[in-house]
Formats: C-alpha cells, structure tokens, sequence
C-alpha cells in the first residue's frame, strides 16, 4: 500500500532540532538560514550528546567555514522555491548573494567546489521536485506552477522537468492519479467493522 505525503523537510528539521535542543535543556534560537544560536557555552558534552542524536535523522552539525556556507546556500534557495507564495522578482543570483552578503561568484565556486555541482543546477533539481509536490497535489495547472515557480513559460518547466524525471509533468500526474484512485479503491473494498461484530 502507498500513501501520499504532503511534506516540508525544512519545518520537519526544525522541530526535531527544537525537541533535541529542549531535551538538553540548551537554551537557543533557530535562525532563517539554519543556523541554531546558543544562548551561552555548550559543553562538550552535550555537544557529542546531541550530535548523536541528530545524526539519527541525516543531520548533521557543520565545523568547517565552506560546509556551513554551502548550507546557508540550501537554505536560501530552499526559501525562494517553497516559501514565496508568489515568484520572487530577484534572479537567483541576487537572491543568494543577498541573504549571504557575500558576492555570488565567490559563493557559486565555494558551492561547487563543495557539491560538485552548480548553484544553477541545484536550484533546477529543487524546483522539480517543487513540481512534482504541486502536481501530486493536484490544486494547481500546470500553467498555475509555472507562475508560481518562476518558470519563463509551461515549455519551459516541461523541459526542464523532462530533462530531470525522463517524462512529461503531465503524464507524471496521470501516473499519481491512478496510484490514487487504485489506493482508493482499495480502502473502499477493505471490510467495515460495525459495533456489532466488533469485540469487547
């Protein structure tokens, strides 16, 4: 059986990071750019303690200067492609240099040093998989996403979303829709228990 997730991995983090920090009784504040700010000294003891406990979830505490712009970087673009409710007016370029403060170009050679891969080219990842949420979604057109994402034209975002996935945004969506109604139709068929045959 499949079930369908509407998901923000972002909030998800957040509130893991939040109950770990509180657990520890570590006084904090979470930042916008994924940054957790200590109110004091942390021990080197808590430190290993919760290190261990995040790493249970994929995350993992930042050392080095480049790791933590690289992921300030992630934070930024995660912002521009699912927290504008509409298409933000700034290139991508000025988008990240703002949020960091720092000159693009020194960012894009950091980022791809890093991820062996382009600012541009996360950012086109990252929009498709926006899509593909959307489309599961099913509240928007096609035309309606590629408004909101800030995509030039629908050709432009089923390219793009071809070039990554292999198929067209649309069948995409036939493909999600049929999953649906089959799981669908199978909850329908699964026996209803009443408070007769049900025992006590």
């Amino acid at each position: 059986m499949e079930m369908f997730l509407k998901y923000d991995i972002n909030l998800a983090c957040r509130v893991i990071i939040k109950e770990h920090l509180e657990r520890l009784n570590i006084p904090f504040y979470i930042t916008d750019l994924g940054t957790v700010e200590i109110n004091g000294i942390l021990s080197f003891e808590k430190s290993e303690i919760l290190a261990a406990e995040l790493k249970k979830y994929g995350i993992e505490l930042i050392d080095n200067s480049e790791s933590i712009l690289v992921q300030q970087i992630k934070e930024a673009i995660y912002e521009l492609v699912y927290r504008f409710s509409q298409p933000s007016q700034l290139k991508l370029s000025e988008h990240v240099a703002n949020k960091l403060n720092l000159s693009y170009s020194y960012l894009s050679k950091v980022f791809s040093e890093e991820m062996g891969i382009s600012i541009e080219n996360y950012m086109i990842m990252q929009r498709v998989e926006r899509v593909k949420q959307l489309l599961a979604e099913n509240r928007l057109t096609i035309t309606e996403i590629a408004w909101k994402l800030n995509y030039s034209s629908v050709a432009h975002l089923s390219n793009q979303f071809k070039k990554i996935t292999g198929i067209t945004p649309t069948f995409y969506q036939q493909i999600v829709n049929k999953n649906k109604s089959r799981i669908k139709n199978h909850m329908h068929k699964l026996p209803v228990k009443t408070l007769e045959n049900v025992s006590t």
